[in-house]
């Protein structure tokens, strides 16, 4: 899968994710589309893509899922994401702008970066803070 694709098809999990975390019951791919205001055919064909992976399943009513895989690939991402965010956030940059750059960032940060940047964060008492707007 190339860069840009692996890193469309994780926005699209972690999204999932969130949608879930807010409250969403139930999920189709109109609501993915309107969250991310792109239209409802170019998520269809993502969608399709990522349920012939195996990381996200349809329901009866046409209800997405995140599979066991696609959950572990989108809470990964979502993690980073938070920790890169509330990282940039403590710095001194606006919450907008945090979390914006940290949806891109947490696609190039490696393990060990990451890892070392969670490390401090809680060495200094510093909250993660998630990021809940779309």
């Amino acid at each position: 899968m190339a860069v840009d694709a692996l890193e469309s098809a994780e926005d699209y999990l972690e999204r999932i994710l969130m949608l879930q975390e807010s409250g969403m019951k139930e999920i189709r791919a109109v609501d993915l589309a309107n969250s991310f205001g792109y239209s409802k055919a170019s998520i269809s064909i993502a969608l399709r893509k990522l349920e012939e992976k195996g990381y996200v399943a349809l329901g009866l009513k046409n209800q997405l899922y995140l599979t066991p895989t696609g959950y572990d690939i989108a809470e990964k991402v979502y993690e980073k994401h938070n920790v890169l965010g509330t990282w940039l956030l403590s710095i001194g940059v606006s919450e907008e702008t945090s979390f914006r750059d940290g949806c891109r960032m947490e696609h190039i940060l490696s393990q060990e970066s990451f890892d070392a940047l969670k490390k401090y964060l809680e060495d200094h008492h510093i909250e993660i803070q998630k990021h809940k707007h779309f």
